[in-house]
């Protein structure tokens, strides 16, 4: 029987899969490795990958908005009005002084103050969307809020810009115009933004949804 030569050894394992094309363990790990890495650095530069294509969401535009604010301008006037007709028809049973009449107009005047602030920081702060948005179909975001909401301080300091983005000729609103996320100077101040809501419920698709077939 004759004893193999030293340069006759039969090849090992990885050489005969290197020979035949076939990926080695160490190989598959460099690639897994390689892979991690593109991914990483897409992520870092905003950039979709073959894997995950990150969703970019849409921001609403400033004609949207101040038609939802429109009409959250008519839901709060609609409600002071009618709560002002019933103060009025109580009043009317008494024999009120003028000095009471002058001292009650101004309570009301706070009053619709206070109300007008609590309807629009109650809204973004529980849903993100006011009866205007829900209508037009888009919700306010912020940073730090819970599902995205913005929370009641965030929000009171919102409704504060807007006062604030009204002064001087609206100009504050016209920055929507030119921002790439279409923020207002009340959304700067808030860190907030506002995007679309295509999956909102309204009461027209309710009554779409009824007239579909089960």
């Amino acid at each position: 029987m004759t004893r193999p030569r030293p340069g006759d050894e039969p090849p090992s394992a990885p050489t005969v899969a290197a020979h035949n094309g076939a990926r080695t363990p160490a190989d598959t790990g460099h690639a897994i490795a390689e892979a991690r890495a593109q991914a990483a650095a897409a992520a870092r530069v905003r950039l979709p990958t073959a894997t995950a294509e990150p969703a970019t969401p849409d921001y609403t535009g400033l004609v949207t908005r101040a038609i939802a604010f429109g009409i959250d301008a008519l839901v709060i006037n609609l409600a002071a009005i009618g709560a002002t007709a019933i103060v009025a028809l109580a009043l009317n049973l008494f024999q009120i002084p003028s000095k009471i009449d002058t001292l009650l107009a101004a309570i009301g005047a706070v009053v619709y103050l206070v109300w007008a602030g609590a309807y629009f920081v109650t809204f973004w702060s529980t849903t993100g969307q006011t009866l205007g948005a829900r209508t037009m179909r888009f919700r306010v975001l912020g940073p730090d809020a819970q599902h995205g909401h913005v929370v009641s301080r965030r929000a009171l300091l919102r409704l504060f810009a807007m006062v604030l983005a009204a002064i001087p000729l609206l100009a504050g609103y016209v920055m929507v115009l030119f921002d790439d996320r279409r923020r207002g100077l009340h959304d700067r101040v808030a860190r907030t933004v506002v995007v679309d809501a295509p999956e909102t419920e309204t009461p027209v698709r309710r009554r779409r949804a009824r007239r579909l077939p089960a």
